[in-house]
């Protein structure tokens, strides 16, 4: 560049690290995803063995696949509702109050 020019920074959006499966959804995603379903396929079955209800038992083997899903896809801010779901967690759990005492620095008579 000769010292005419202006230089500008250009900062690239959208750039995806790792590969997904579809948006805001990866290998990582889909493990957290397949091991809650999983889960809760166990708590289904307790649930159908103790009521014998077919109709519910698949509405909620379907519930928990579409939530788990929708729970850790990410969005445009690269964050999924679990992810925020734990930072309030962890805001939660921060220090809020910041006792001090005043020093009169310059020891001013009133």
């Amino acid at each position: 560049m000769n010292g005419n020019e202006k230089d500008t920074l250009y900062i690239p959006l959208g750039l995806k690290v790792k590969p997904e499966i579809f948006d805001g959804f990866g290998k990582e995603e889909l493990f957290k995803s397949a091991v809650t379903t999983v889960t809760a396929g166990i708590a289904d079955i307790i649930f159908y063995l103790l009521s014998q209800n077919v109709a519910v038992t698949i509405v909620i083997i379907l519930a928990s696949i579409a939530g788990s899903v929708m729970v850790f896809t990410k969005d445009k801010t690269n964050l999924s509702a679990a992810d925020q779901i734990c930072n309030m967690i962890r805001f939660s759990k921060m220090q809020k109050r910041y006792p001090y005492k005043y020093l009169d620095e310059w020891e001013i008579q009133g």
